[in-house]
């Protein structure tokens, strides 16, 4: 039986982890004492104690935390933005290349991936990669999300007030978190132009970009691309190209993978294959925080990926 202790296991993101945990057969969670929470001595017991420790805290306090872990030569998988580009971590989207899985298993810190960048990094990494979209290209990114994305304070404001926008675009001094994830991990030279939005629902994100092709380039080359590309890969599902696979069809939406670790991926293209959308649905609490930490952790701790991702 391993141990893991969950550094803000009472966050949102904290919450799910712990509630996938439970039902692991081969994990023990192991949480601090309400009264010594702040206790910095008590905190470096459990860590040392554990064998992975999950920092589910702001990013600042994820940085106080990560100094104790390499004090004490501790395992850390850490679901703050604070390491997603840092030296001496491992970017843990296990999808990201061949390699991926092996650096997460040997490594002594991982970066659980933003929900954001998951989706975005899945669609366009592979596809500049192999040249099919340009490296130096200008790409512009519309997503929306679940208000649980934004943490307490953002949950509080809509479940406890009627009045509570429907749809807010935000991220608008184009300084978002994620950018500097999302370039480094897509491979871009120019960092895209990215336009978050948060919806009046609970869960669920959908990502989409759209893309003018020239040349012998085409959505259906494209969408072949990514098809081949995660064909063997369990959570990541690749639509047929110009179908909208959704309950709510002839409309995409970001529901239907709520608590699951999935992904799935779709191409969209005009007659003339010129004009394309590539767009990538998953649960921002799911695949895009805590299904994903518990696929890190099961990769970290040598068991299968697929146990108790999905509450």
């Amino acid at each position: 039986m391993k141990k893991v202790f969950i550094d803000g296991e009472t966050g949102t993101t904290g919450l799910q982890v712990r509630e996938r945990l439970v039902n692991h057969p081969e994990i023990e969670v192991i949480s601090i004492d309400e009264a010594k929470k702040r206790d910095v001595e008590e905190k470096r017991r459990l860590m040392k104690e554990a064998d992975v420790t999950v920092l589910c805290l702001p990013d600042e306090a994820a940085k106080d935390t990560v100094a104790i872990a390499k004090a004490e030569g501790c395992r850390v998988l850490d679901a703050s933005s604070v390491h997603r580009v840092a030296d001496g971590w491992v970017y843990g989207l296990a999808e990201l290349d061949a390699s991926q899985r092996e650096k997460i298993q040997d490594a002594q810190f991982v970066s659980n991936p933003g929900c954001y960048p998951t989706g975005i990094i899945l669609l366009l990494k592979p596809l500049v990669e192999q040249g099919l979209l340009a490296k130096d290209g200008h790409y512009t990114v519309n997503a929306i999300s679940g208000y649980t994305g934004g943490g307490k304070q953002l949950i509080e404001k809509y479940e406890g007030n009627s009045d509570a926008a429907t749809y807010g675009t935000y991220g608008l001094n184009f300084k978002h978190k994620h950018l500097p994830e999302i370039q480094k991990w897509s491979q871009l030279d120019n960092t895209p132009i990215f336009i978050p939005s948060v919806g009046n629902f609970a869960q669920g994100m959908l990502i989409s970009i759209p893309v003018t092709l020239s040349g012998s380039m085409t959505g259906e080359k494209l969408h072949a691309a990514l098809a081949a590309t995660y064909e063997e890969e369990d959570f990541v599902t690749v639509h047929p190209f110009n179908e909208v696979k959704d309950s709510h069809a002839p409309f995409l939406t970001p529901h239907g993978l709520e608590n699951t670790n999935q992904v799935e991926l779709a191409v969209f293209a005009s007659e003339d294959g010129k004009s394309v959308v590539l767009s990538a649905k998953l649960d921002n609490l799911g695949k895009g925080a805590s299904g994903a930490a518990v696929q890190n952790l099961n990769l970290m701790l040598g068991f299968a990926e697929d146990v108790a991702v999905v509450l």
